[in-house]
């Protein structure tokens, strides 16, 4: 089989798996993960064809009150068991182990740390990491969880209530609280300063330096495999766009639509686990 620039938007199953172990083998490819790969790590998606859409909150509104950190930390407080208990799936070791099928690193907008934890070697985390803490005055850093230790005696009447539903949580562990409004803030142990996760809001742009090491990685394999992602933002579309347009190859597996499908030489309509135990079997025979 000869796989051709196509856009094969419901491609599936056994054929479509077997299209790309071809056109990965004897290559290097680098992978750009979204949510869709940590969704069978309890952690759900906002944007798939199946979830309930949220509005993140956007970096101006965080940083321009304190009723929104308040809001936002609420929040992030109650949600936090779902992500911080999250592990890595079966998808994240598959591609941990993928270094011998030409694999050079993962490029992921999610902030679960799940590729690492994985043991995936080269990560760029495009979005930045939800289990550290960024004071926005000093830029010291906290790991997450002794924040949430912190937060555990300033708020010892909301310990213990029950984590939210699939419906009411991001995949940044956001969970939709209705009583925000007495929440106790925790301020920075250096300064006192603000606090705010250090990852990217809506709004505010990925670091130039995070990613230049983005597109290095992207330019570092033959192929580029989007899986899991919408590419509804600009911060993931933009390394299909540079390669499609310098002509390399770019698959996307994606349960759904992406912004990305016409620019695709091969889609696959279908889960990131699903897909990828299956085709790294292939594609190391």
């Amino acid at each position: 089989m000869k796989v051709e620039a196509t856009s094969v938007e419901l491609m599936e199953g056994v054929e479509a798996v077997a299209l790309l172990a071809e056109l990965l083998r004897g290559r290097t490819w680098t992978a750009l993960t979204g949510a869709g790969a940590s969704t069978d790590s309890g952690i759900p998606d906002y944007r798939g064809p199946t979830s309930v859409r949220a509005t993140p909150m956007q970096y101006a509104e965080f940083v321009g009150s304190t009723a929104a950190q308040q809001r936002y930390w609420a929040r992030s407080y109650l949600g936090w068991s779902r992500i911080g208990d999250a592990q890595p799936n079966a998808g994240h070791r598959a591609l941990a182990e993928a270094d011998r099928t030409g694999l050079v690193g993962v490029v992921t907008q999610n902030v679960d740390g799940l590729h690492t934890r994985a043991g995936s070697r080269t990560v760029v985390n495009l979005h930045g990491e939800i289990a550290w803490v960024v004071c926005l005055d000093c830029g010291g850093r906290v790991r997450r969880t002794a924040l949430q230790r912190q937060l555990d005696e300033l708020n010892s009447g909301l310990v213990g209530q029950a984590p939210a539903e699939h419906a009411e949580l991001r995949p940044d562990g956001d969970a939709v609280v209705q009583e925000w409004r007495h929440f106790v803030l925790a301020g920075c142990h250096g300064c006192g300063g603000r606090l705010k996760p250090d990852v990217v809001f809506f709004g505010e742009s990925v670091p130039k330096e995070r990613v230049q090491t983005a597109y290095d990685l992207v330019e570092a394999g033959e192929v580029l495999v989007v899986l899991g992602s919408s590419l509804t933002v600009m911060s993931g579309l933009r390394f299909v766009r540079h390669l499609a347009k310098q002509g390399r190859k770019v698959v996307i597996v994606n349960r759904g639509p992406t912004r990305g499908d016409p620019l695709a030489t091969l889609k696959i309509d279908g889960g990131v686990t699903e897909t990828l135990i299956p085709l790294l079997e292939l594609v190391g025979r």
